[in-house]
């Protein structure tokens, strides 16, 4: 039997702290795009040219007028003030959100198995000037998320967010897969994330306001192959689940609850040489034949916590280069 534990899912392969490139950390997206700046190059250029100063009032008004929609859209991606809380935020996918949040405006506390990798993203976040809380978690025990959140709320005074991300794998044939390891997956990937869910959102519902991401995988929706994973899969198709669930519940008081499915993606540990064959397939298999980067994913956590998601509730948001359409 294949085991591998992490407290962050970047599907199936994780990348450590320790083998990080910390340059290469996610960036919230530029401002204007590229075509929007040449627009406005050449309406500068056209109100230079023009001497009727009737003709140029309008056209500096339209320009006016098309700067402040496109604020106002960027202003709903703002969440200056609003406090994150990320599990499994040691790495991988989990590190990138945390870096995501805080970059979009949030103080955020990171959560993870290993107090050591919470602390060096935590220190990431300061060294941005991001107000950031390192805290250590084991997701399947629900006395030590409740301690969790109660140390977010004691340092921060509020949680407006919650990411829930830790999670672990094994690998094994279905005919093989022992109590201990089914049981252990579902205490981390199912029980875990309801357990964060529901700490979050009674502190959330009491406000009247809440955004909760729970990373599930396309897991949820395909059978992965070659590798072997049962409990995995079936974990992620109850966390899925338990998302459109509490969506619907919980969403008439305030606090919607949404999940991303990533897909495979490119860590450090996908790109070793007993993967190549592996991940020549995966490659193969996915229609964009690439795999995910951390910031591919991060922008959909951006979208479901922004003021544009404030009508999603219940959504698996699959982000997997359309493996799952295959």
């Amino acid at each position: 039997m294949n085991i591998l534990t992490s407290s962050c899912h970047l599907d199936y392969y994780r990348l450590s702290s320790s083998t990080q490139n910390h340059n290469h950390l996610p960036k919230m997206a530029p401002a204007v795009d590229p075509a929007l700046e040449q627009l406005e190059a050449i309406l500068k250029e056209t109100l230079a040219s023009v001497s009727d100063p009737k003709v140029k009032e309008k056209l500096t008004k339209a320009q006016r007028s098309r700067q402040n929609r496109f604020s106002q859209i960027l202003n709903k991606f703002a969440l200056d003030g609003q406090v994150a809380l990320v599990t499994g935020g040691g790495q991988g996918i989990g590190r990138g959100i945390a870096h995501g949040l805080g970059e979009a405006g949030c103080k955020v506390a990171v959560a993870d198995l290993e107090l050591s990798r919470a602390e060096t993203v935590a220190a990431e976040l300061q060294a941005k000037g991001i107000q950031s809380l390192a805290l250590k978690v084991d997701v399947s025990k629900k006395q030590e998320v409740e301690d969790m959140v109660k140390k977010v709320l004691s340092t921060f005074g509020d949680l407006h967010i919650g990411v829930n991300n830790a999670g672990i794998v094994f690998h094994s044939d279905s005919e093989d897969t022992s109590e201990k390891e089914w049981t252990k997956t579902m205490d981390v990937n199912l029980n875990g994330v309801f357990y964060c869910c529901q700490a979050e959102a009674k502190h959330m519902l009491k406000k009247g306001y809440g955004r909760i991401i729970n990373t599930a995988s396309m897991s949820a929706t395909i059978v992965n192959h070659p590798q072997k994973q049962v409990a995995y899969n079936t974990s992620k198709a109850g966390v899925v689940h338990m998302s459109k669930t509490l969506g619907t519940e919980w969403c008439d008081r305030g606090v919607t609850v949404n999940c991303i499915s990533p897909g495979y993606a490119d860590t450090e540990l996908n790109r070793s040489e007993s993967l190549l064959a592996v991940r020549t397939q995966w490659l193969n298999e996915t229609p964009m034949h690439k795999l995910a980067d951390v910031d591919d994913l991060v922008g959909g956590v951006l979208y479901l916590t922004s003021g544009l998601a404030n009508f999603t509730t219940g959504l698996d948001l699959i982000m997997d280069g359309g493996f799952t359409c295959w």
